[in-house]
C-alpha cells in the first residue's frame, strides 16, 4: 500500500541506510503509477509512496517531513502553500509556527512525520478516524516508521518476530487490533494520536477525540437541513477525480453515498455491486432499486466459489498484518470491476452504523442498561432472590427468561457486547495448544475494549459503544479491509462519511436522536425519507458478507484450500489439532457459524506462508 516510511536517529551506514531505505519503500509500492520521494542524511530517512498530490517529503530549515493521504486543510494559509508547494512544505510551516498544535488544524486521512534537526525531535501522526495506519518500533536509540507492518520489519534493527498474544488477539478480532502488530516490539499509533520521540524517549497523547452531546434543544428541520448540506459536501470533496465511481451494497450508507454522488454529477455514475448465487447473501435487489431510483450505471458481478478459490492466496499476502474478515472478498471483486472500467477511485460508504447507531448491538445493550435504572438495592435484594431462588425456575420458560436477562444485564459494559465471542463460547484449552495458552493473556482483548469505552467523553453507554467502534470496528476492521482491498486493484478509496464535519455532526446529535427508543439510525433515516426509497430505509440489517461456510460444503476445490490450510495450521503449535479437526466436522452441520472460524484460520496460515517468502 501507499504511504510513508523512514526513521530518525539514525545507526545504518550510507549505503545500508540507502539500500534499506528502498527496500522498506518497495513494501509500500503496489499501484505501478505511485512514485517514490525521498530524503535521505546521516541523521534520518524518510519517503513517502503515492499520488504526487498526497505523497511528498520536504526539508527545509532544519525540519524535514513526509506526508501520505487526502488532507483537508482547514487553515487558509496552509491550503495555499500545499496548493502550490506540496503537502510536506506546508505541514513544515504549520508546524514552525504552531509546534504540534498544528494537527489541531488539518483534517482528512493522512499519514505524517516530522524529523526536527535543531529540536532532535520526531512527530509522527495519523488522521482523526485512523483511515491511516502508522506502525513504529524503537531499536537501538532510533524511532523507526512505516504505513505498513511488512515495511518497517526489513529495517536491519527492527526483527521480524511474531508476536504470539497478537495471535491470540487475532483469533479474538478477527484482525490485530491497535496498538499491537504482529510483529514483536512493533506497535501501531490509535486514531487520532500522535507520538513524540526525543532525546531517545517516546510519548504518545491524542491530538482530538470526538466531543460528544447527551442532550440538547435543536430544529429537527434545521438539523436535517444541515445534514444534507454537509453530506454533499463531502461528496463532492471525496469525488474530486473525474474518474470516480462507488461501492453499491444496496444499503442505506452506500446507496445514500451513490445517490448523492449521482445529484452532483451531470452525467449518470458508475455504482459497483455483488452477487452471490447464495440463500440469504444476495443483495442486488437492493443494489438494482437503488441503482434505478438514482439514475445510476450499475455494474455487477456475481462471486463464485473458484473465485474465493482464486483469491484467497492474493488477499492474504496483500494485508500487512493477518486479517479474517472475508468480505474482503467481495470487497476486493468490487474494486476491480471498476479499475477494469478505467476508473481510479471508489466512494465507500463506511463509518455510518458507528457515527449514527445502525447496529443491533446497540438496541440490544439498550434493553439490558434498563435494568440498572432500577435501585441497586432493590435489584440485590428483592429481584434477584426472588428470581434465582424461584422453586424449579430453571425448568419454567419465563424465569429462566428472567435469570438469564439478569445474568447477562449484570455483566458491565463492554464486556456485555462480547459475549457472543467465539472465544468465549468455548474452553480456550479446547482451542489452543497448551504451552501457546501459556504465553498469552486472555484477558488482554477485554483490557484493550475497556481502555477504549472508558476513554470516551460521554457519559451516555451508546455514545461510548458508538466511540469503541468507530475504533474496534471501523478504524481496526472495516477500513484496513477496504483500504487493503482497493489498492490490491490499483483503486483509490474515499469515505464522504467519515468527513470530520460529519463526524463532528453526529458527536453533537443527542442520543435519542441516534437511537430513538430502539429504532436505529433515527435521526439519519428521518432526514433521507425522501431521499432514500422506502424498501431501503426499512430493510434489515444485512452487512457484505460471503457465503463461505455453505460454499466450503459444495465446492470441492474450496474445501481442499480449507483442508490444506487447516492441516498446514495444526503443525505450527498454536490451535490445538484435536480442535481442528471437530470444527471441520461440526461445520457440516452448521456451515455458517463455523465456516466463520474456519475462514479465520485459513487467512491466518495462509498470512503466514506468504509473510517470509
Amino acid at each position: 500500500m501507499s504511504g510513508i516510511c523512514g526513521w530518525s536517529n539514525n545507526t545504518l551506514s550510507p549505503d545500508i541506510g540507502q539500500t534499506t531505505l528502498k527496500r522498506m519503500a518497495s513494501k509500500l509500492l503496489i499501484n505501478t503509477s505511485h512514485v517514490i520521494t525521498a530524503d535521505f542524511s546521516k541523521h534520518y530517512a524518510l519517503t513517502a509512496v503515492g499520488s504526487l498530490q498526497g505523497s511528498s517529503v520536504h526539508y527545509q530549515s532544519g525540519v524535514s517531513a513526509a506526508v501520505h493521504g487526502s488532507i483537508r486543510w482547514l487553515d487558509i494559509e496552509m491550503a495555499a502553500t500545499a496548493n502550490e508547494q506540496g503537502y510536506a512544505r506546508a505541514i513544515i510551516e504549520a508546524y514552525q509556527k504552531h509546534g504540534v498544535d498544528f494537527l489541531s488544524k488539518i483534517s482528512g486521512s493522512f499519514a505524517l512525520s516530522i524529523i526536527d534537526e535543531v529540536n532532535q525531535r520526531t512527530l509522527i501522526a495519523i488522521d482523526r478516524i485512523g483511515i491511516a495506519s502508522l506502525f513504529y518500533a524503537i531499536r537501538q536509540g532510533q524511532l523507526v516508521f512505516s504505513s505498513n507492518a511488512k515495511s518497517i520489519v526489513c529495517h536491519p534493527d527492527v526483527v521480524a518476530t511474531i508476536d504470539q498474544q497478537s495471535i491470540f488477539d487475532y483469533f479474538y478480532f478477527h484482525m490485530v487490533p491497535s496498538p499491537r502488530c504482529i510483529f514483536e516490539g512493533v506497535e501501531k499509533l490509535l486514531p487520532g494520536q500522535y507520538l513524540l520521540f526525543e532525546n531517545g524517549k517516546s510519548s504518545k497523547s491524542f491530538y482530538w477525540k470526538p466531543s460528544y452531546k447527551e442532550f440538547s434543544n435543536f430544529s429537527i428541520k434545521k438539523m436535517e437541513a444541515e445534514f444534507m448540506e454537509i453530506l454533499q459536501a463531502s461528496v463532492k470533496r471525496a469525488a474530486e477525480s473525474p474518474k470516480t465511481g462507488a461501492f453499491l451494497s444496496g444499503g442505506t450508507d452506500s446507496s445514500t453515498i451513490s445517490g448523492v454522488f449521482r445529484q452532483l454529477s451531470a452525467t449518470p455514475i458508475n455504482t459497483y455491486s455483488i452477487g452471490f448465487d447464495a440463500q440469504g447473501f444476495d443483495e442486488t435487489y437492493y443494489a438494482r432499486l437503488a441503482a434505478k431510483h438514482f439514475g445510476t450505471s450499475p455494474r455487477e458481478y456475481y462471486l463464485t466459489p473458484q473465485d474465493v478459490v482464486d483469491s484467497i492466496p492474493i488477499i492474504a499476502n496483500a494485508y500487512d498484518e493477518p486479517f479474517g474478515n472475508a468480505s474482503a472478498v467481495p470487497a476486493y471483486y468490487c474494486a476491480k470491476l471498476a479499475y477494469i472500467d478505467g476508473l481510479d477511485t471508489l466512494l465507500a460508504g463506511d463509518g455510518g452504523d458507528e457515527l449514527f447507531a445502525g447496529n443491533e448491538r446497540y438496541a440490544k445493550q439498550k434493553v439490558f442498561e434498563l435494568y440498572h435504572q432500577l435501585p441497586a438495592a432493590f435489584r440485590r435484594f428483592l429481584v434477584e432472590p426472588a428470581i434465582f431462588n424461584f422453586p424449579l425456575g430453571g425448568k419454567i420458560a419465563p424465569i429462566a427468561k428472567a435469570q438469564s436477562y439478569i445474568q447477562q444485564a449484570n455483566i458491565p459494559l463492554p464486556d456485555r457486547m462480547e459475549t457472543y465471542n467465539f472465544l468465549r463460547r468455548m474452553p480456550l484449552a479446547n482451542i489452543f495448544d497448551a504451552d501457546f495458552l501459556a504465553s498469552v493473556n486472555p484477558d488482554e482483548p477485554s483490557s484493550y475494549l475497556r481502555e477504549t469505552y472508558g476513554r470516551a467523553e460521554s457519559e451516555s453507554s451508546l455514545n461510548r459503544m458508538l466511540f469503541l467502534d468507530l475504533k474496534f470496528t471501523l478504524a481496526d476492521n472495516d477500513l484496513r479491509k477496504v483500504n487493503h482491498m482497493c489498492e490490491l486493484a490499483q483503486m483509490e478509496v474515499r469515505y464522504p462519511l467519515l468527513d470530520d464535519d460529519f463526524v463532528n455532526f453526529s458527536a453533537a446529535l443527542p442520543i435519542a436522536m441516534k437511537l430513538n427508543g430502539y429504532k436505529l439510525r433515527y435521526f439519519f433515516k428521518q432526514a433521507l425519507k425522501d431521499f432514500l426509497p422506502i424498501e431501503i430505509l426499512n430493510k434489515p440489517k444485512h452487512g457484505f458478507g460471503l457465503p463461505f461456510g455453505a460454499w466450503m460444503n459444495t465446492h470441492e476445490p474450496l474445501r481442499e484450500v480449507a483442508h490444506q490450510s487447516l492441516a498446514a495450521l495444526s503443525e505450527r503449535g498454536i490451535v490445538n489439532p484435536v480442535f481442528i479437526k471437530e470444527i471441520q466436522r461440526l461445520h457440516g452441520e452448521y456451515p455458517n457459524y463455523y465456516g466463520t472460524m474456519i475462514w479465520v484460520m485459513i487467512m491466518f496460515e495462509q498470512w503466514l506462508q506468504s509473510a517470509f517468502k
